[in-house]
C-alpha cells in the first residue's frame, strides 16, 4: 500500500496554536507541529505506522481516494419544492437541471 496516494491536508489550528496534518482516509488521525512541513511529515509517519499495524492485524486498509474510480454520478434527495425551484431556475437559464446543479456544487 502506497501511503503517498492518500489525501493529506495541513491547516492551522487556532485552538492549538499549531499546524495540524490530516489524512482524509484516516479521519481519526492528526499531527500537530509548529510548521506546515512538520505537520505533513508527522501525519504521513503516523499513517504509515497505522497501515503497518493494520496489515499485521490483517485488518482492512482504507483504499486511497485518489485510486478509486468514480462514475461522475451520485444521487441526492431534496424536498420536492426545492426540486421544482431548481427546475424553474434551470429552465430560465436555458440549461439542464444537471448542468445547473453541477455549477452550483462547483461554486
Amino acid at each position: 500500500m502506497k501511503i503517498d496516494h492518500y489525501t493529506y491536508r495541513v491547516t492551522w489550528s487556532s485552538e492549538d496554536g499549531e499546524h495540524v496534518g490530516l489524512c482524509a482516509e484516516f479521519p481519526s488521525l492528526s499531527w500537530l507541529a509548529p510548521s506546515p512541513e512538520e505537520a505533513l511529515a508527522g501525519v504521513r509517519r503516523l499513517v504509515a505506522q497505522c497501515v503497518r499495524d493494520m496489515m499485521n492485524a490483517s485488518e482492512r486498509i482504507p483504499e486511497p481516494i485518489a485510486d478509486r474510480c468514480y462514475s461522475g454520478e451520485f444521487k441526492v434527495r431534496i424536498p420536492p419544492e426545492q426540486h421544482r425551484r431548481l427546475v424553474i431556475e434551470a429552465s430560465e437559464q436555458g440549461v439542464s437541471l444537471n448542468r445547473l446543479v453541477s455549477a452550483k456544487l462547483a461554486s
